[in-house]
């Protein structure tokens, strides 16, 4: 039995190679997409830096780069750790414990921050780390005092040498300093400056804080031995330095490199959300796709399978010779497709290096384990999917099967359409719910209603491609004979129009959800900027503004208001109960509040003081925000600082514009001790009434770079940025799939009816109304895609869009307009090309056979 059930297998796909090529296609288009997720995931998760700079240290003591958020209660408790925005730092008081630790020959300071001199942008240490980051001087002497070293870039960008003194802008304002010497660095990535440790802590802005402390063992005491003794060293503090202590963590080995790379706690935690996240979402449409088109072949060799059984194969040979096939095409157009999956990592990993988003000494990771995984879904997928479609014309008798394979069957079925009703029911639910929602939550929950709808429309597809066909064949009953044939075939086989539908459907709703979400955002963005940003002048710098900036610019003649704004990121503890997480959140610090803070910022205030606003010990809160962590005015807010440094000050207002200015408003003070780069990014100014703008402008020109509020465009955030470009990469991705599924599967539909077209040309019809038949289908499928795809994108995007920015959603009529277009143009060009081809056969004009 197991060989003739193999021979059937094997001479089906020996001798009917075009009845597996649309299954091929969608397989290996599942795999490609799947692989390329799983990779990114596996990067995520086995991420790691090599140390670069701390090589030559063979110990590493870093703070934290996570900041932690204990929820639940004894079994149930968790970490809603999430990595902090900025740096995490250390307190300057843990050198003197760990340079007292036994086994420790040499312990030193490590600081890094940006100067800029002469417009120049450099990059600052403190010299005491220089014997242990490769650094030797190469000229003069070393710094003391007032003095610094620079490597022979900053020398020559400065055009000075030893001895030569020179001005140099610091996070704590400008500094004239003099040169002792030029140092040779193994490892810097551009112009650099050492400045005295004690003098490179006050510059930096952190004066009781250090980023890390570098450590060398005594001889005969391995590395590994004596992060053993520092471990238990930074144990012993009690009081005012056990907090301190807690956060520190020692590094060896390779794991060094995570200690100097402190974005590799975000990189990783992206890419684990982008593979696994979007990895699932694409799993799933892979699923939904690859199922179809092998249940649309299964079923489109129906009267193959009653004929068979004809003959003597029994139901459990049918079964076996599905599975046989299985295995013979799914490994195989799995392997193919791994290939441009490991093509599109990476491309995608690249683009998120150069973005920043990545450090770049972190590497890509591929294994045979995402590829086998994509493989093996595909496999299990085209099995389980082929059996259950088997399953009835296995079963059945022969006469029986031969009817249906001639006629389609009306009933629906008992398991999937109880299931799909469930499903739609489920997201109906769901939508309510999220509707009610706010944040993060509202998008999660908005998450599931787009894979409900998904499941519904996969499950239903037969019931819904019907309903379809009536309304939208209404029209098409009215017009041409070739569009009321066109009618009563989508009518006649509502189970092939439902594997075309879903595809498209799919590619409209992920397309659609992920694009116009972007859409939304920037809209609400662009708005509220506009309306929020008051001032007469903003002055802004591309490397930003020193901290006197604003004093300066308010000194000037003609200013009434100057109003510096350092921003940068906070996290702030969302949701209640158990279920709470950090979330991050974009922060201002501001120099002036109060009615200084309104005459250049309205802030939308909706409740509290807006005079409150930037007073040392308080916070204002974009009013969605306020929501989602469950805070309103008078209350404490928990904040994570851009370093991690816990902080609760009281809210004394909500506003409505921090989706397009900041989300968190704090005053400047709180935030600048907290961040490695303490530059405004903008001077707001507001003019004394009747002054000469442009003459003003003129004046203030030696500050910066002068605009109005009309030119005015926030710095986009990092994060969001990243964001955007991902949902727009996805979105490409996803829809290109989906698109190329679906025309895959009205190709195989086509093809498959190249008896049906040649019989319609026997009895009379023109190779014209046949072709015009086919069109009006395409069309047909197309446009019921469209509106089922926009359906699902909108009873996703509302919730998900008014509890993000409070707004409905914005989708844009021309992108839509291709969106639709495009769908249009692909189903046309899927059907009639092949229809084309097929009535140019020799065999189509003499009726042609099927069997």
């Amino acid at each position: 039995m197991r060989s003739l059930t193999n021979g059937l297998a094997r001479a089906a796909v020996r001798f009917k190679p075009s009845s597996f090529v649309g299954t091929f296609v969608a397989l290996a288009l599942a795999a490609f997409i799947v692989s390329a997720c799983g990779i990114l995931l596996e990067t995520g998760i086995r991420a790691s830096a090599p140390p670069r700079r701390y090589a030559d240290a063979p110990v590493v003591v870093a703070a934290d780069q996570t900041s932690h958020l204990p929820v639940g209660h004894g079994e149930d408790r968790e970490d809603g750790a999430a990595p902090v925005p900025d740096r995490a730092r250390l307190d300057a008081a843990l050198l003197t414990t760990v340079a007292r630790t036994p086994g420790v020959a040499a312990a030193a300071p490590d600081m890094t921050f940006p100067v800029r001199g002469d417009e120049e942008a450099l990059t600052a240490h403190g010299w005491g780390a220089a014997p242990l980051t490769g650094v030797t001087l190469s000229a003069g002497a070393a710094p003391r005092g007032g003095e610094v070293v620079l490597d022979a870039a900053a020398a020559r960008a400065l055009g000075v040498r030893p001895g030569d003194r020179t001005a140099l802008t610091t996070p704590a304002g400008d500094r004239e300093v003099r040169v002792a010497g030029v140092a040779r660095a193994r490892a810097e990535a551009g112009p650099t400056v050492w400045f005295p440790d004690d003098r490179a802590r006050e510059a930096s802005g952190h004066s009781d804080r250090i980023d890390a402390i570098l450590v060398r063992p005594t001889s005969g005491v391995t590395p590994d031995r004596l992060a053993d003794r520092l471990k238990k060293a930074l144990d012993e503090p009690r009081g005012a330095d056990a907090r301190a202590a807690a956060a520190a963590r020692v590094h060896t080995g390779e794991d060094r490199g995570g200690a100097e790379e402190s974005g590799l706690a975000g990189a990783k935690e992206m890419l684990v959300a982008l593979g696994g996240s979007f990895g699932g979402i694409a799993a799933a449409v892979a699923v939904f796709t690859t199922a179809g088109t092998v249940a649309l072949s299964i079923g489109q060799r129906g009267r193959e399978f009653a004929l068979l059984r004809a003959i003597g194969a029994t139901p459990r040979q049918i079964r076996r010779s599905v599975a046989t096939e299985a295995l013979l095409v799914a490994p195989a157009a799995g392997a193919l497709g791994c290939l441009p999956g490991i093509a599109l990592a990476h491309w995608w990993f690249g683009q998120l290096k150069e973005k920043g988003a990545i450090p770049a000494p972190v590497e890509l990771a591929v294994s045979w384990i995402p590829l086998v995984s994509a493989v093996g879904a595909g496999l299990l997928t085209s099995l389980l999917a082929g059996l259950i479609a088997a399953r009835r014309p296995a079963r059945i008798r022969p006469g029986q099967a031969l009817g249906e394979a001639a006629v389609e069957r009306l009933r629906p079925g008992w398991i999937r359409t109880p299931l799909g009703v469930a499903a739609l029911a489920g997201g109906v639910a769901l939508a309510g719910v999220a509707a009610h929602e706010s944040g993060e939550d509202a998008a999660n929950a908005a998450l599931g209603v787009v894979m409900l709808f998904m499941l519904a429309v996969a499950l239903l597809g037969p019931v819904i491609a019907r309903c379809c066909a009536w309304l939208l064949g209404l029209p098409l009953r009215a017009g041409s004979a070739p569009a009321e044939l066109a009618s009563a075939n989508s009518r006649a086989n509502a189970r092939r129009l439902a594997s075309a539908i879903t595809p498209i459907v799919l590619a409209m709703a992920f397309a659609s959800t992920l694009v116009f979400l972007h859409t939304s955002e920037d809209h609400v963005m662009t708005e509220q900027r506009r309306a929020g940003i008051v001032a007469d002048h903003v002055i802004g710098g591309p490397e930003g503004l020193p901290a006197d900036t604003a004093a300066r610019a308010a000194a000037t003649p003609g200013v009434a208001t100057a109003v510096g704004v350092l921003r940068t990121g906070v996290l702030v503890p969302v949701g209640s109960g158990a279920d709470r997480w950090l979330e991050s959140a974009s922060a201002q610090g501001v120099s002036n509040g109060g009615r200084d803070l309104a005459a250049v910022q309205d802030l939308d205030v909706r409740t509290g003081r807006s005079e409150e606003i930037g007073r040392p010990g308080t916070v204002a809160v974009d009013a969605l925000l306020a929501r989602s962590a469950r805070v309103k005015v008078g209350d404490r807010l928990d904040l994570r600082l851009p370093d991690g440094t816990e902080l609760s000050p009281r809210v004394v207002a909500t506003y409505g514009r921090g989706l397009g200015l900041s989300q968190v408003t704090l005053a400047r003070a709180a935030l600048a001790p907290h961040v490695t780069a303490a530059y405004d990014g903008d001077v707001l100014v507001r003019a004394e009434h009747g002054v000469d703008r442009a003459a003003l402008a003129a004046r203030l020109a030696t500050l910066g770079e002068v605009g109005d509020a009309d030119g005015y465009a926030a710095a986009e955030d990092e994060d969001r940025a990243v964001n955007a470009w991902a949902n727009a990469t996805m979105a490409a991705v996803l829809a290109g799939f989906a698109t190329v599924s679906a025309a895959n599967t009205l190709v195989m539909t086509v093809l498959d009816r190249r008896r049906e077209l040649g019989t319609l040309r026997l009895v009379g019809s023109t190779r014209r109304q046949v072709l015009g038949m086919v069109q009006w289908e395409a069309l047909l499928v197309a446009v019921a895609g469209i509106v089922l795809g926009t359906a699902i994108a909108l009873a996703t995007l509302v919730p998900m869009v008014r509890g993000m920015t409070g707004e409905d959603p914005y989708i844009p009529p021309l992108l839509y307009a291709a969106f639709a277009g495009a769908t249009v143009a692909v189903g046309l060009a899927a059907t009639s090309l092949p229809a084309r081809a097929a009535l140019r056969s020799a065999a189509l004009a003499t009726g042609g056979q099927k069997q």
